[in-house]
């Protein structure tokens, strides 16, 4: 199916000439009945396509561009990529999804995680990262001091509830869950439940995505335990993981998850691990940098930055200890 997207302005002032062409072919009378009904309809038109709305002119799910995306842009995730496919795919042609969908991302920072929360954004909404519909809380920056978690915890709760009134189909990103307060996330418990309304407000077609660097250890260990059997990366799947990531995450007192109801009461659909990543996928994420910059590809350049890294284990060099995250600061070095 093709996407559905807004049409340009040019269009928009193309349609605002062809009615006054036609309004002055008619009788005088009738004239200025014809034109205040086409002002208003194409005053709204343009309302439209100057601002969001949730219609499916702004929020069209594209499952074959996420696909696509998941396929050829995140690199080294075979589990996380089937996972999050299957996930938001089956959940957005849900028409009656029983909860909300909630997904939580756990692996060592430049993974790949808050990546994949921008994959999921732009294959759901016409403006992805930027559109007002999708909300993205930081630990460190929106929730920075124990004292005020009662507060906290009452502005999150007003800001979920306020928006999703507004649109249903709505998004919010928590990143750096390692660093947030158990009780501020249990304060958000009700709305992940399976509950039809909550006051009046049905959450059943928001998307939770939790993003964490606790449970890293335990996905590094099983990557490693792999590589040293002989075993190939993608021979892991999702249940060598799973358990014990959740497990871990429960019990970590710095997971953000500690003792949480959200685990107890198996309100996370999906714990997403990400891998540790090889030299190859960092070749692969440089190459990637420079095509998105527009920069001639250069391999030789990109081989020596993803060389110079640091990896582990020391003597064998692995797994990469930063993955993609420092790769857009670092490529301009190299060139």
């Amino acid at each position: 199916m093709k996407e559905r997207r807004p049409r340009t302005f040019s269009t928009l002032l193309q349609c605002i000439l062809i009615s006054v062409a036609v309004v002055k072919a008619i009788e005088p009378v009738s004239t200025s009945l014809i034109v205040g009904a086409g002002a208003a309809a194409l005053g709204n038109r343009l309302y439209r396509y100057i601002y969001e709305g949730c219609d499916e002119q702004w929020i069209h799910f594209n499952a074959t561009g996420l696909k696509h995306d998941l396929q050829t842009k995140l690199f080294g995730q075979h589990i996380a990529s089937q996972v999050i496919l299957k996930a938001v795919t089956g959940f957005m042609n849900n028409k009656n999804p029983k909860k909300p969908l909630v997904l939580s991302l756990h692996g060592w920072t430049g993974t790949g995680k808050n990546f994949v929360s921008q994959l999921i954004a732009e294959n759901i909404y016409h403006k992805g990262m930027s559109s007002s519909f999708v909300h993205l809380f930081t630990a460190t920056a929106h929730f920075p001091h124990e004292v005020h978690i009662d507060t906290y915890k009452t502005q999150l709760q007003e800001w979920i509830r306020g928006n999703v009134s507004i649109c249903a189909r709505s998004v919010f990103v928590f990143d750096e869950m390692d660093k947030m307060h158990p009780g501020l996330i249990d304060g958000i418990k009700p709305y992940l439940d399976f509950y039809d309304n909550l006051n009046g407000v049905s959450y059943r077609q928001a998307i939770f995505i939790f993003l964490s660097n606790a449970g890293g250890e335990n996905i590094v260990q099983v990557a490693l335990n792999f590589w040293k059997d002989g075993k190939e990366r993608e021979e892991i799947q999702l249940k060598d993981l799973e358990t014990a990531l959740s497990l871990a995450v429960f019990n970590n007192k710095n997971s953000g998850f500690w003792h949480t109801s959200l685990i107890d009461k198996n309100l996370v659909d999906f714990f997403v691990p990400f891998l540790p990543l090889e030299y190859k996928h960092v070749v692969q994420c440089g190459l990637a940098e420079m095509a998105a910059k527009g920069i001639t590809r250069n391999e030789k350049a990109v081989e020596q930055m993803a060389h110079d890294l640091n990896y582990f284990p020391k003597e064998e060099r692995v797994f990469s200890m930063q993955g993609c995250k420092v790769i857009s600061s670092r490529l301009d070095f190299y060139i």
